[in-house]
């Protein structure tokens, strides 16, 4: 019997070892010995002193308001999201290109230019400040403008990960559904929203993860009053790090929280979003 070949697949990319090598020492580099550092920053702190630190009013304030206007404008990005991507997918218009290139316009625009813009925009100056003013409707300078701003960072998140699924979904099985007398709604919830309920939960986490730590675009228009709850937990953090004394302690501790916090609400979404996709393409 003659001796079996063991055929290895060329590959453009150099060797295992090689490309190994160099992706965890970037991934060291640039990821994990900045965690490494917050880490090590926090562990300063006691436990008494750590949690004496998250227990005071106003970062109890900041962290509700932060996770709060997230977990809101996250929910409003997954609904005009959605329909941002369907237009985008399923019609032909002019300067669709122009749409789908301007989509991603807030990660290209630096975040400090967007909140000043927001603000100047709802402000009682603004023309939209001044509109919304009229029907009692104050955006500037309130939980209102937090969640403004939040949504403009993060609905490129849910757009991009809706738009590949629904370019895949073929027309047919909706009209396969409304031939067989389901209505628009039944056809939707039936047909459309199992396939794109995967891609909906993470642009879901991705934008609620980014709105929880975001600072530059909700800086202005926040107003960052403690006694109007509008101060988020980055502005608290920058607070400590450009004060006379500065605590890189317990900056990094806060920092350590959110990380926590934003870990975990991704972890849960992968456990569901798993659970969707296997509930999917059974």
């Amino acid at each position: 019997m003659g001796k079996a070949r063991v055929t290895r697949k060329k590959s453009v990319i150099p060797g295992f070892g090689l490309t190994l090598g160099v992706t965890v020492a970037m991934l060291s580099l640039f990821v994990l010995i900045p965690l490494a550092s917050v880490l090590a920053y926090s562990f300063r702190l006691s436990g008494q002193e750590f949690i004496r630190l998250m227990t005071r009013p106003n970062v109890v304030q900041a962290f509700a308001t932060s996770i709060g206007c997230a977990l809101a404008a996250a929910l409003i990005n997954c609904l005009f999201g959605t329909l941002l991507a369907w237009v985008l997918v399923r019609y032909d218009f002019p300067g669709k290109r122009l749409m789908d290139g301007m989509i991603e316009l807030p990660f290209a625009l630096p975040t400090a230019v967007a909140g000043i813009t927001l603000t100047k925009m709802y402000s009682n100056n603004g023309f939209l400040g001044r509109a919304l003013e009229s029907v009692g409707i104050q955006a500037a300078y309130s939980k209102l403008g937090i969640v403004i701003a939040m949504v403009f960072i993060g609905i490129p998140f849910v757009t991009r990960a809706v738009q590949p699924v629904l370019e895949k979904l073929s027309p047919f099985y909706e009209e396969a559904s409304m031939m067989l007398g389901a209505s628009r709604l039944r056809t939707f919830c039936s047909v459309i929203l199992p396939e794109i309920a995967p891609a909906l939960l993470t642009g879901f986490g991705l934008a609620l993860a980014r709105g929880i730590g975001e600072y530059g675009s909700v800086i202005y228009i926040s107003g960052n009053s403690e006694k109007n709850g509008t101060q988020v937990v980055s502005y608290i953090i920058m607070q400590k790090l450009n004060s006379g004394n500065v605590d890189y302690e317990g900056a990094a501790a806060l920092a350590l929280m959110l990380l926590i916090i934003s870990f975990a609400m991704l972890f849960v979404l992968n456990i569901v979003q798993h659970a969707a996709s296997r509930r999917t393409n059974a």
